[in-house]
């Protein structure tokens, strides 16, 4: 059961850091060269993915999850301090902070859906 809500909390992460990317390319992102496309490819892969870690019970799809999150957390940082290809955020909207929750979301529940079932498991039974 637990390896199970951790596969919805990690498919929550991504949809969630899919649907902010979306509603940022529609309001601003589209307009810009580089940074669109990455913003769409965000809204697919994260959408791929979260399929992915819901229907193939391996540890590929949390790996992904988690190189996603991290990507995407370390893009944000770099437009949060030096710039990403002309993008300069300033952490002031809904949307960064949601974004910011779903990829940690992405990093937190991936990783713990990576540790081996047999540990988990015996966490459940208590026999851990």
């Amino acid at each position: 059961m637990v390896r199970w809500i951790l596969r919805v909390l990690v498919a929550l992460g991504l949809l969630g850091s899919a649907l902010v990317h979306w509603v940022v390319w529609l309001d601003w992102a589209r307009y810009m060269d580089v940074v669109g496309p990455l913003f769409l490819v965000n809204v697919v892969a994260g959408a791929v993915i979260a399929l992915a870690v819901l229907v193939w019970r391996h540890w590929l799809p949390a790996l992904a999850a988690v190189g996603f999150g991290l990507a995407t957390l370390g893009a944000y940082v770099l437009s949060l301090t030096v710039g990403f290809f002309g993008v300069q955020e300033q952490f002031a909207t809904q949307e960064e902070v949601w974004g910011v929750v779903t990829e940690v979301a992405c990093v937190v529940f991936g990783i713990a859906l990576l540790v081996p079932g047999k540990v988990t498991a015996a966490k459940e039974s208590g026999r851990v």
